[in-house]
């Protein structure tokens, strides 16, 4: 496998309204810290990544009070009104410091249940097309019309829910975003902008408790899941 250097972008400039809280729910405590700091730890702590870029609203009122802002791994950015423009700010710091050898893991701040073995799974591919973390569709899938009626019972045996890290190349993810951009497309993660382009990314099976937090109730599965894994 070709050596690389491994950039983490971590967009976290988002309100998370469905928390319903006075604070952005990346800064909600979690078994005793921000689920922010659950997230970087688990970056930080991983050999491989040589840097994370965290991007930020440019108002943020709690940044300063995270301990691990002033980490020197750590560049701050400042994101903007969407996930995708929060990306696509790390992903031009990110390819002024990586420049064409690097590859860059994006993950979403509100998953703090990452684990190194997932990503260590992750980072075996290495081809162009990338790779994001997944896994199976278990529950019967509904397609809904504009009333909220069942049009169709989809077919799960292909289905997968896309997870983060999301793992590109680069510049070819950087790319890939201002195509999207200049044609106004929506984007929800890194494999739809890479998909536009005609890469098809692998789809990697990782944890089903790499889960994302939302809603208030994800926020006590977030805690029995490391609780359990730290053995408490």
């Amino acid at each position: 496998m070709v050596a690389r250097n491994i950039i983490a972008i971590v967009p976290a400039a988002g309100v998370g309204s469905r928390m319903q809280q006075d604070k952005p729910k990346q800064y909600l405590l979690l078994n005793g810290k921000p689920i922010l700091q659950h997230t970087l730890d688990v970056l930080l702590s991983y050999a491989p990544i040589e840097k994370v870029i965290l991007s930020v609203a440019q108002d943020d009122p709690c940044i300063g009070q995270l301990g691990l802002a002033q980490h020197p791994q750590i560049q701050i950015v400042h994101g903007g009104e969407t996930r995708a423009a929060s990306v696509f700010a790390a992903l031009q710091s990110a390819v002024e410091i990586g420049g064409s050898e690097s590859w860059v893991l994006v993950h979403d701040a509100a998953r703090p249940c990452l684990t190194h073995h997932d990503l260590d799974k992750l980072l075996q591919i290495d081809d162009l097309n990338g790779a994001i973390l997944a896994y199976p569709a278990t529950d019967t899938i509904k397609r809904a019309d504009s009333a909220q009626q069942i049009q169709a019972t989809e077919d799960r045996s292909q289905l997968w829910h896309a997870l983060t890290p999301q793992f590109f190349p680069t510049e070819l993810l950087a790319t890939a975003y201002a195509h999207a951009f200049e044609q106004d497309l929506i984007l929800t993660d890194e494999a739809s902008a890479m998909e536009l382009l005609g890469y098809r990314p692998h789809l990697v099976s990782g944890r089903s408790d790499n889960l994302k937090i939302t809603r208030p109730e994800d926020l006590a599965l977030a805690e029995f899941y490391l609780q359990r894994r730290n053995g408490k």
